[in-house]
């Protein structure tokens, strides 16, 4: 299982070739006698999934990802289950370790949501499954749909009734108790500026991709900068880029403002970038605005006025917190619901426990999780310092109980 617990899902996508076979005009619109589309969402493990047709197969699971500059379908298998007219093999590079990957991309697709259809919208198709992300989620995940949902409409997602509320711009109006927030629109994602203050009392003015298809609060690129005086942890793996595993480290900034928002002691990743990825930045940038944050309002993008909406929710005020057991699990077997150890952090508490990478959790306190979602069993893990708890393990065809106590690790 390569596709870690802390999940770094900004998919940075560096095309290599020319794709001027794909339409210019590639957006999504709404049918004409509605002036307003709902349409429900699942939150699963910090990722906005929808259900989509392509080419009148399916429905399909794609995360919506606003750092995404193109459609991208994870799922290999489904060359052969949609009618593609036209492909061709590109190289990609992305943030990770390994070298690059290779792909198809595909000219335009019919893709349709209930009242929502698209125009001249290509996609990369994988060519091999590189990231696990069903196993991830515990639910099949296909791929994911970015810049091309978001160009053309307006887009409010509420994370308290798990619904996408979806305009024209010319049918929007802004309600009350929402604060608007200037965006940038470039290279086919948005970003935002945001005030920081760092634990030297540093304050810096950083440009941040907001990307709601990261699962961590805030990474900040060039984690060489950061190295001295700061309380880290070091992570031979913070999550998956396009081409293998991100290494960096963990840590905590003071304070970051968004519009006339503060956070303070955010969780914050420091990814390390080679130079020669970062040279392939298109458009520079101090880092990455993901869910952790933006899931505490309901949150409107508005790309036409280069506008980002926030409406405060109840969650706006809860800690930013980091898993405590050092365990790193995936769904797998029959319909993914085997919870299955894949890493153990050395030193941790799981470690200190005896827990081992392809042990399986059965039961937590009691309850078996074959009835919990993962980001219930997430939440267990990252709940309260000092927490003890009961794992039920299966390892070696013998049944174990194991004694765990959770530790603020950062």
């Amino acid at each position: 299982m390569r596709l870690k617990c802390f999940v770094l899902i900004s998919f940075t996508l560096f095309l290599l070739v020319c794709v001027s076979f794909i339409a210019d005009a590639q957006s999504f619109d709404i049918a004409d006698h509605k002036k307003r589309v709902t349409i429900p969402f699942k939150l699963i493990r910090n990722m906005v999934v929808v259900k989509l047709m392509i080419n009148n197969n399916g429905p399909y699971n794609f995360i919506l990802d606003t750092g995404v500059g193109l459609m991208v379908i994870t799922e290999p298998k489904l060359v052969d289950s949609i009618d593609i007219s036209y492909k061709k093999t590109v190289q990609l590079y992305g943030l990770g370790d390994g070298e690059s990957l290779e792909a198809y991309i595909v000219s335009a697709l019919n893709i349709t949501m209930p009242d929502v259809y698209s125009t001249g919208v290509g996609a990369v198709i994988f060519k091999e499954d590189h990231f696990g992300l069903s196993n991830y989620a515990g639910t099949p995940i296909h791929g994911l749909l970015g810049y091309e949902f978001f160009n053309n409409l307006v887009v409010e997602i509420d994370f308290t009734e798990y619904e996408l509320n979806i305009w024209r711009p010319k049918d929007f109006r802004p309600g009350r108790k929402i604060h608007k927030v200037p965006i940038t629109i470039e290279n086919r994602k948005p970003y935002v500026e945001a005030n920081l203050v760092f634990p030297d009392g540093t304050k810096k003015t950083s440009k941040l991709v907001v990307d709601i298809g990261a699962g961590h609060s805030l990474s900040l690129e060039d984690a060489t900068k950061h190295e001295q005086g700061y309380p880290k942890l070091k992570m031979a793996n913070l999550g998956m880029g396009f081409t293998g595993p991100i290494s960096g480290f963990l840590s905590r900034i003071n304070r970051i403002d968004i519009g006339k928002f503060k956070f303070r002691n955010v969780l914050t990743a420091f990814p390390e970038i080679d130079a020669f990825k970062r040279e392939r930045l298109i458009t520079k940038r101090d880092g990455n605005l993901g869910l952790g944050i933006l899931k505490r309002f309901t949150v409107t993008f508005n790309y036409h006025d280069h506008a980002m909406y926030l409406k405060p929710t109840q969650r706006l005020g809860d800690p930013f917190e980091h898993d405590m057991s050092g365990l790193e699990f995936f769904a797998g077997g029959p319909g993914l619901k085997h919870i299955i150890i894949s890493r153990v952090e050395p030193g941790s508490s799981a470690d200190d426990a005896g827990l081992q990478k392809d042990d399986e959790i059965l039961s937590i306190n009691l309850m078996p999780v074959s009835g919990m979602s993962l980001e219930e069993i997430d939440a267990f893990f990252k709940s309260r310092n000092n927490r003890s708890m009961v794992l039920e393990i299966f390892r070696n065809k013998k049944y174990q109980n194991v004694f765990l106590v959770l530790k603020r690790r950062i």
